[in-house]
Parts: C-alpha cells; structure tokens; sequence
C-alpha cells in the first residue's frame, strides 16, 4: 500500500514533478483540489486545470525541484525549494515555499510563494 502519510504524499509530488510525470503527479491530488499563488490567488481548481497548467510546466526541460527543507505539522507540509526553470532569457532558478493541504491521502490544496529569479551565468 502506498504511504497515505502528509510527508509521503507530498514527495511522491515532488518525485512525479521532477520526473516531468504528468499522471504520477496528479495522482497525489484530490480531484477537486486547488492550486494558489500565495497567499489566495487561485492558478488552478480541479483536476482538469491542473492537469493543463502541469503540462504546460513540463515542457520546460531543464524543469528540476531541489528540496531545502520540509516541515510537517499535522496534515500540513511547508518545503523550501529551489527550482530549475526555463525562462525566456535563459536557465534561471527560483527559491520557491510551498505549502500544502493534504486531505485522506491527497493534496487538497497548495499554496506557493516564488522569488528571487536569478539566471544562471553561461560565461
């Protein structure tokens, strides 16, 4: 049986995220769980619309989510992350804290707050 445990669901996410895994990856969310840009900014609500912005997100191939740190207090899971991104000028990372819900063994709801974008030197 897979591990229902708030810790354990969260790093099958991030594990399906790294892997570009579109299904293993929404496989950790409820169906009806939402997405925000914190603190309630909703990006995405349900299945479908996770599944699309996921996608889109996965196409960028030097997509990688390095974990810094985690903290888990009950059914809730904070992890500091940065995060390998394509963006137009270039490779960059950003420093990324996520915040997630996790209800009966899904991700209920996550909430993530991004900053310092820093483009890698090429030279």
């Amino acid at each position: 049986m897979t591990d229902p445990t708030p810790a354990a669901v969260v790093q099958r996410q991030l594990d399906a995220y790294n892997r570009r895994d579109l299904d293993g990856l929404l496989a950790t969310y409820s169906e009806h769980a939402r997405q925000y840009e914190h603190p309630a900014t909703l990006a995405a609500s349900g299945a479908a619309q996770i599944r699309e912005r996921m996608a889109l997100r996965f196409q960028e191939s030097d997509l990688h989510a390095r974990l810094v740190q985690r903290a888990v207090m009950g059914n809730i899971v904070i992890d500091q992350e940065v995060v390998t991104r394509n963006f137009p000028e270039g490779i960059g990372e950003v420093d990324l804290v996520a915040i997630y819900e996790v209800i009966d063994g899904k991700i209920a709801s996550a909430s993530v707050q991004i900053s310092n974008k820093r483009l890698r030197n090429i030279f």
